[in-house]
């Protein structure tokens, strides 16, 4: 059999050789260092056979920074920290332990309970293994002989997982340690350069409340102790920039146990909130939007209608209804009553596209255990729209989407880039109808050369989609907006217009949110800016300092003009001394502080910009500095 490599060249092998084969083919040292296969573009354990034609990329200890190389170095971790953990803690349950974006954990059922203290020995533990070396061994076994094996270990989640499993049952060895996983894993622990325990959680076992609570203990592990400490650096600045603090520190928001997953926003917060939407409205009318305000609450025949209530009910909230009347749902998405709304009279052709916008409150019943900050909240703000068009006229209006996404993500210093994400398994529609929607998406994303990647089945139930992506300043990824194309509920409302050739014809829906959530951008961007925004989004634009009594009257006179030129500016008239009223306003992030003594005037203003710059301005030369920065609301 032949495999085809990056370069397109072939590689000539015996049938049922496997990746490990082709690298010993190539050259020892590469085999030595290779640590995982992408076979066809997804990846593959060494240890497995390939097929004649299929291309192939061996991802070696070099590739320290791919993400897929990252995964498996940190799922061979895991299994050493399941290994560490049965021999310092007898008679523990072990569950899953998968790796994930920054790391990986382990979820136990520990005998006894453990703390944030416990896990420096087990991290002591890992080491010894890693001094001793660990090579991992694959193998296949029937249903039969896993349950045999995990009831005779008395572990019952590894037996619920073998009795779920379907077909060929792989398991992973290494040391005295046998895991059941479907793999990848290294050759050996030779690459594990770095490891570090980093905090421990509570679990329910697979997600479900119901169940029971298992310890999960978080890690991560890198190629080099350089990466590593990079990496702990980042985390530290992270805690530093965590939105839930600044939020506090800030006076931005709060969050309260009388409505979990709900924000109260305070004044200064509402500044932020308010600046997005003045841009999103702004942006909206510029581009052919129309703004609507549609229900919170719908019957569920709406639901069932749009497929909601058979694919999203266990994230709905429903309301009791009176006795004889219909039960009513909070509505999760704006999209039921944008179709309500396109059907409530005859459309023509002439009247397409139509651009819905509506910036309004969804509820979705997250589970209490995911709740966190304003990333992940029940009480939800999207900046969505819904755009109806004719076949011919989708290309033109992506096109103009990923430009909008362009100018919106630009405001804030960041590229956007894309996941296409494609047909699930559970899907309304024809293969043909996913065909062309997902063939419009990709094409849209390579004419405007978008970074992006495919995700196979991650798309909706109605439509494929494109999910934007931002980096922010300590190069952690969050997914923003979503385009999503949809041949689907307009047919299941029945929604038609009136074409050219005067029969009836099912418009095609675009699904569109740019930010997201409002709650988790606002969130996103504390976090990125460290709280320190920008001047046009600054809740506090200016701060004017007193130096003592005498001087608070001219004080607030120069506030009142900034004020009335449209700036939001305070004066601190505390008796704290200068030297601290000055720090408090470096401290809560404010652009600029004017200090005012017996030497200032209009004429001569002792200004101190965030980060410690000094200078002597005008009035005249301030609102000027002002109004350049102001600009950067809207480029225009």
């Amino acid at each position: 059999m032949k495999v085809v490599l990056p370069d397109s060249s072939e590689l000539e092998l015996p049938d049922g050789s496997t990746a490990l084969d082709a690298a010993r083919a190539i050259g020892p040292k590469l085999a030595e260092q290779s640590v995982l296969a992408r076979v066809d573009g997804e990846v593959r354990d060494l240890r497995l056979p390939l097929a004649d034609g299929e291309r192939l990329e061996l991802l070696t200890t070099r590739d320290a920074h791919d993400r897929d190389a990252l995964a498996v170095l940190r799922h061979s971790t895991a299994h050493l920290l399941a290994e560490a953990v049965l021999r310092l803690h007898p008679g523990v349950k072990i569950a899953i332990g998968p790796p994930i974006a920054d790391g990986f954990y382990y979820d136990f059922e520990f005998p006894e309970p453990i703390s944030e203290a416990d896990l420096e020995p087990i991290e002591d533990e890992i080491r010894r293994e890693l001094a001793e070396g660990r090579a991992w061994k694959r193998e296949e076994v029937s249903r039969e002989d896993a349950l045999a094996r995990f009831e005779a270990e008395a572990q019952p989640y590894k037996v619920e997982l073998a009795n779920d499993a379907e077909g060929q049952i792989s398991l992973y060895t290494q040391g005295a340690f046998t895991d059941l996983c479907r793999g990848p894993h290294l050759q050996n622990a030779e690459p594990i350069r770095a490891v570090k325990l980093t905090s421990l959680a509570g679990a329910y076992w697979r997600g479900d409340e119901r169940n029971t609570q298992l310890t999960r203990i978080y890690g991560t592990a890198f190629y080099s102790q350089a990466d590593l400490d990079a990496h702990l650096e980042r985390l530290e600045q992270a805690r530093a920039r965590d939105h839930r603090k600044l939020g506090r520190d800030l006076d931005l928001f709060h969050l309260s146990d009388a409505s979990p997953g709900s924000p109260f926003w305070h004044p200064r917060g509402m500044v932020l909130w308010n600046a997005l939407e003045d841009l999103r409205r702004r942006e909206n009318l510029r581009r052919g939007y129309t703004e609507v305000k549609t229900p919170l609450l719908y019957d569920l025949q709406t639901y069932i209608t749009s497929g909601h209530y058979e694919n999203y009910a266990d994230n709905m909230f429903f309301v009791q209804a009176h006795e004889g009347e219909e039960p009513l749902a909070l509505k999760p998405m704006n999209c039921p009553g944008h179709m309500l709304l396109f059907g409530s009279r005859l459309r023509s052709y002439r009247d397409l596209p139509i651009r819905y916008a509506e910036s309004s409150t969804l509820h979705r019943d997250e589970r209490g255990g995911t709740l966190h900050g304003l990333l992940r909240v029940r009480h939800i703000t999207q900046d969505d729209a819904h755009v109806f068009v004719t076949e011919e006229q989708i290309q033109d209006e992506i096109d103009g989407m990923i430009d909008f996404v362009r100018a919106l993500y630009e405001r804030f210093g960041v590229t956007p880039r894309a996941e296409l994400s494609t047909r699930p398994e559970k899907r309304l529609g024809t293969d043909e109808q996913w065909d062309r929607a997902e063939a419009a998406l990709e094409s849209a994303l390579r004419r405007h050369g978008l970074e992006y990647e495919v995700s196979p089945g991650e798309g909706t139930f109605y439509g494929p989609k494109i999910d934007l992506h931002m980096t922010d300043v300590l190069g952690r990824s969050w997914q923003m907006g979503t385009i999503q194309l949809d041949y689907q509920m307009p047919v299941q409302f029945g929604l038609t217009y009136m074409g050219a050739d005067n029969q009836e014809h099912s418009p095609v829906v675009i699904h569109r949110a740019l930010l997201g959530s409002l709650e988790r951008f606002i969130g996103i961007l504390i976090e990125h800016y460290g709280g320190a925004f920008p001047f046009w989004l600054s809740p506090v634009q200016a701060r004017v300092v007193p130096v003592g009594e005498s001087h608070r009257e001219a004080a607030g006179a120069l506030r009142d003009r900034l004020v009335a030129e449209g700036y939001r500016v305070e004066v601190d008239e505390r008796d704290d001394t200068l030297g601290r009223r000055i720090r408090d306003a470096e401290l809560e992030k404010v652009p600029f502080t004017v200090v005012y003594g017996d030497r200032e005037s209009d004429a001569a203003l002792a200004v101190r910009e965030r980060g410690g710059g000094q200078s002597t301005l005008s009035l005249d030369e301030l609102l000027g500095r002002f109004a350049d920065l102001a600009a950067e609301a809207d480029p225009r």
